[in-house]
């Protein structure tokens, strides 16, 4: 998430050049430790555009998603979307009924509840077996940030977790440009079961030290 300074600063931008930003806010949701933040397209709803999706809160089969766009491209979106693949009627209308039953919020409440448990396990296991190694990244979404000793390929730390049956990514895969300095794995717990953490944490410590052998 940018800083606020930084926000303002797109937000003039667009104004300047006449644009137009798109938002994509993913994960927004999952917050744990601090307060939401504001959309930019709340900050300036003449210049962006939001885009959401459930992909993540019930499930990405559904491809139920939604745009939150200025005034005058409405009915440009309308007739575009047209063309574009619908989710079934019935979906739809489950969806609303989950949104004005209330059922939608407890949902939500319930999986920030089980995600956080979920971080916190993954943290404590990273703090006993890779106390070494940094983390952040935590407040919010569903992936932290490890970082590694430069001697510490991050790519090849992903070939040998591969190889021990376990998928981490190099945060260089996250950069448009190769002339970057960040060095570490990012990590996913969504999709990890909770009785696994301290296995694939020893696994992933496993890959480490194979690597360090190697360097």
């Amino acid at each position: 998430v940018l800083a606020p300074e930084r926000r303002a600063a797109l937000l003039r931008w667009a104004r300047e050049v006449d644009g137009v930003l798109l938002e994509d806010d993913y994960d927004a949701e999952f917050r744990y430790d601090r307060r939401p933040v504001a959309s930019l397209q709340g900050m300036d709803p003449s210049r962006v555009v939001l885009f959401k999706s459930l992909s993540k809160i019930l499930s990405p089969a559904l491809g139920i998603g939604w745009i939150v766009a200025p005034a005058r491209w409405t009915e440009h979106l309308h007739r575009t979307d047209q063309t574009a693949i619908q989710p079934p009627p019935l979906d739809q209308l489950a969806f609303a009924d989950l949104l004005e039953s209330g059922a939608y919020d407890r949902h939500l409440r319930a999986c920030r509840g089980r995600y956080r448990d979920r971080r916190d396990t993954l943290v404590r296991a990273l703090a006993d077996q890779l106390p070494d190694f940094p983390v952040s990244g935590v407040a919010a979404g569903l992936h932290l940030l490890l970082r590694l000793p430069t001697a510490v390929d991050p790519a090849a730390v992903v070939r040998a977790a591969a190889a021990r049956s376990l998928r981490v990514a190099d945060l260089a895969a996250y950069h448009a440009t190769e002339d970057h300095a960040d060095h570490g794995l990012v990590l996913g717990y969504g999709n990890l079961a909770d009785g696994a953490v301290d296995e694939a944490v020893a696994r992933l410590r496993a890959a480490v030290d194979a690597c360090r052998q190697r360097s």
